[in-house]
């Protein structure tokens, strides 16, 4: 059956129902949508109003703009079930476009996102992901009939059509296209016709190598014997998922009987895919798998793959690797845990996913400032949780300098507005970046933006690094690769930034160098906070030489022709940094001293008194009066880091066991006391 173009191009429409989210599962009214040249959306939400969320005997609050804290419940599988019977339920027709109900109110000038679904054509595949996509993207979602037989080749030209349409009105910003599965192949072939189209492709386990699948023997039995040929549902259910009930018990684990969750996947399965249209879509996927490999060399778009490792629909990791390497500008991201269908799993978030790795933009090109989408409390309780092992081993002291020079134990001494610009001590291996990044958020709702070193950006070669996924939580907490313009745009932004000057040469320190300073002699950051009126807010950070020592380092390893050789392929790896500098601070090869760990200790940071620069422009505009404060700065971090390595001594909890004995005696939430200020 071919499309009717007249459906999409001129005033003709389809009605499509969708429940309400907001109601009661089992009492949802039914809302519809007219769809024509444009999805219409029926409704949308606002923010959910700010308010305070206990974590861990802490407040984390709802009010800051910096971070946007608005939250839904999300939808489950139970969901999916109610859905698909509305849309299976609906007067057939050809493929047609919605926007989902439940988006909220979009960001301004917010990029399309077309939505194209996989063997199961309904279009709800990204439902569990609509609240948080539709702030930031124009939705639209791709529904096939169950009944509708348009050829792939059709489809692609509906697609195209669309994507022509929208970039004609809107040139200067991306369509993001998503497919699972067969929409993966349907994405490819889009891309593929249009290679002067700003395109941005995530592709969810694409069925491209759909050839390899152990459905694709069945096709030729279910030409010959449709009718005796049954899948049952553990079988269907194990090729969607990893596990085959883990979908279903995640429902269970909701409130949902185990009986009736299986009973309407069964027949809701069935339903969407009765024989003869499973049989026409696994047809379907054959021929978009060839199509779409036959024209890979023609894909220019940005590509992110999303490849399950418990996929045994298609190989999806091997896959993902292959295309990888196949297209020009393609990332991957893994997922060991999950099945095929891997956007409708628990513990997938799509817009935490494209935040790590930096896929999300509004204009031609990524801005590491604008683009930034704000945390939620998910991602910021996820974090809390991957990084609870260090929090429970250093049970960091924070100290803050109010303005009249008292100091106090937390973080009251911060200044409430922005620009503030925080400079400091860099610890070995960056260790005091999690605890401090998080007791900012949980006690001030303050993020901080850490200015970064390029290789946790991008790689200028293959090579031993870690792959880059291993940064996507700091991306995702807003770091930004060093450089003038981000750290312009951040000040502009009235942001908290985080620098050290003393960059990789502290964080990757010497033997018996711990606590040194090692900041190079231009004073830029001084000029640039002067310009904005920025408060400067000098700190130190004390407690590595507790957690272990450095027994070989950076002079032991390159005496070692295996680890010399080793650590220049390391280095070639990545941006290099102060090219103009010379002397240690110059002196920033990529490497990994060998540590020795000791028992924990304690991590102590304390913030000296903010400097301002408010009203200073012109004053520091002169070389020497700027650098003089520059080295009034680098000198109140030293006082910092003497103050707490003398006070530390007083602290009787500085040792791990007497703070486990506390905590086991007052509860393990119970801060834990230290020194006297």
């Amino acid at each position: 059956m071919a499309v009717n173009g007249a459906f999409f191009v001129s005033g003709g429409c389809w009605s499509v129902f969708r429940r309400d989210m907001k109601s009661a599962i089992g009492g949802m009214r039914m809302n519809p949508i007219l769809v024509s040249t444009r999805p219409l959306t029926a409704s949308s939400e606002q923010a959910v109003a700010p308010g305070v969320e206990e974590k861990g005997g802490k407040k984390i609050s709802k009010r800051l703009e910096d971070v946007d804290v608005s939250e839904v419940e999300r939808p489950s599988l139970q969901d999916y079930f109610e859905q698909s019977k509305d849309f299976i339920r609906s007067d057939g027709g050809p493929p047609r476009w919605f926007s989902p109900l439940e988006c909220g109110t979009r960001l301004e000038n917010s990029p399309l996102l077309l939505f194209l679904p996989g063997i199961d054509g309904v279009g709800l595949g990204l439902m569990m992901h609509h609240h948080r996509l539709g702030r930031i993207f124009d939705i639209w979602c791709l529904n096939i009939p169950v009944m509708d037989r348009t050829p792939f080749t059709e489809l692609v030209k509906l697609v195209e059509r669309t994507v022509r349409s929208e970039n004609y009105h809107s040139p200067d910003k991306p369509i993001y296209l998503v497919g699972e599965s067969l929409g993966g192949c349907l994405a490819l072939a889009v891309a593929a016709r249009n290679p002067d189209i700003d395109l941005a492709l995530i592709l969810a386990n694409p069925a491209t190598s759909f050839g390899k699948s152990p459905l694709q023997p069945l096709i030729p039995l279910m030409d010959v014997m449709p009718d005796q040929l049954n899948l049952g549902v553990p079988y269907v259910l194990s090729l969607m998922t990893g596990d085959p009930l883990g979908m279903v018990m995640a429902t269970v684990e909701k409130g949902f009987a185990l009986q009736q969750t299986i009973g309407e996947l069964s027949q809701v399965l069935s339903d969407i895919l009765p024989p003869e249209t499973f049989l026409w879509r696994l047809k379907m996927l054959s021929s978009a798998s060839a199509y779409a490999n036959s024209r890979l060399h023609a894909v220019k778009a940005e590509t992110l793959i999303l490849s399950s490792g418990k996929d045994q629909f298609i190989s999806s990791q091997e896959e993902g690797e292959r295309l990888c390497h196949a297209l020009p500008n393609c990332k991957i991201r893994k997922f060991a845990n999950n099945g095929h269908f891997l956007l409708l799993e628990d513990g997938i978030d799509l817009v935490t996913v494209i935040k790590g790795v930096c896929f999300y933009r509004r204009t031609k090109c990524y801005d590491y400032v604008s683009d930034y989408i704000p945390l939620v409390p998910s991602e910021v309780r996820q974090a809390i949780e991957e990084y609870r092992w260090i929090n429970i081993a250093a049970s960091p002291v924070m100290l803050s300098t109010m303005e009249d020079g008292k100091i106090v134990r937390g973080l009251a001494g911060i200044p409430s507005e922005g620009p503030v610009l925080f400079v400091g001590y860099h610890m070995l291996l960056g260790l005091e970046l999690a605890p401090m990044i998080l007791e900012f958020l949980t006690e001030r709702n303050i993020l901080l933006r850490g200015i970064a070193h390029p290789m946790m950006f991008k790689r200028l070669r293959s090579g031993p690094l870690p792959d880059l996924s291993s940064f996507d939580t700091f991306r995702v907490f807003g770091a930004v690769p060093v450089s003038g313009s981000n750290f312009y745009k951040l000040m502009s932004s009235k942001s908290y930034i985080l620098l050290y000057p003393g960059g990789m040469r502290e964080a990757l320190h010497r033997k018996d160098e711990e606590y040194k300073l090692f900041w190079p002699e231009s004073s830029e950051f001084i000029r640039m906070a002067a310009r904005f009126g920025a408060k400067i807010v000098p700190f130190g950070v004390v407690g590595e030489d507790d957690f272990g020592e450095v027994v070989i380092d950076y002079d032991d390893l390159m005496k070692i022709p295996y680890f010399r050789d080793q650590i220049r392929d390391l280095t070639n790896q990545s941006v290099i940094l102060r090219t103009e500098s010379s002397g240690d601070v110059a002196n920033q090869d990529v490497h990994l001293p060998g540590v020795l760990p000791k028992v924990p200790g304690r991590f102590y940071y304390f913030f000296g008194k903010p400097i301002e620069t408010e009203g200073r422009k012109h004053e520091l505009r002169d070389k020497k009066k700027a650098h003089e404060l520059y080295l009034h700065s680098k000198s109140e971090v030293e006082s910092c880091l003497a103050y707490l390595k003398e006070k530390r001594k007083g602290d009787p909890y500085r040792d791990l066991l007497p703070r486990l004995l506390y905590q086991a005696t007052h509860g393990f939430t119970t801060e834990v006391p230290t020194f006297e200020i």
